[in-house]
């Protein structure tokens, strides 16, 4: 391991020491900072940009879809989910956890309180979107018992 990794380690305050961030839903007074979030913290490749439009629309359609982690001293958001319901399936979407807040067990909370979500409304097995070329995602959905679905893949066609 490179020294700089370790040094950066022993620096970093024991995950037991941190206090938990509040998990909530979010509200339409959220939309803008959670879009300013996900300009920050979320991958945005091979998408449509995020309007306030289309976040009202789920908030409007769904108003506990959207899940926030926010730092319990200074109220920052520091974490976001989207825990979609369609009434059959169970789809995780918009998974983002602020880059200076990584490793610390945010995302792992946020699919934790969706999947409780989606126990709740008799869900079976959710999904999870998840960007080819990005490995650190890859680990993170793995060491939550998540696996690629091989014999599937995603079409898309933009409206």
């Amino acid at each position: 391991m490179p020294v700089a990794a370790v040094r950066d380690r022993r620096r970093r305050p024991s995950l037991a020491a941190m206090p938990q961030p509040i998990l909530r839903t979010a509200t339409a007074a959220d939309v803008a900072a959670v879009l300013g979030f996900w300009q920050l913290a979320a991958e945005d490749a091979h998408r449509p940009a995020d309007s306030s439009s289309a976040l009202e629309a789920l908030l409007a359609r769904d108003p506990e879809a959207l899940l926030l982690a926010v730092d319990p001293a200074s109220g920052e958001l520091i974490g976001s989910v989207i825990a979609g319901w369609d009434g059959w399936r169970c789809h995780v979407y918009r998974l983002a956890v602020h880059p200076d807040r990584r490793r610390e067990g945010i995302g792992r909370l946020l699919v934790a309180a969706a999947e409780d979500r989606f126990r709740a409304f008799g869900g079976t097995r959710a999904d999870a979107m998840v960007l080819d070329g990005n490995a650190l995602a890859h680990h993170a959905w793995r060491a939550g018992g998540y696996a690629p679905q091989p014999e599937w893949s995603r079409w898309v066609k933009a409206l």
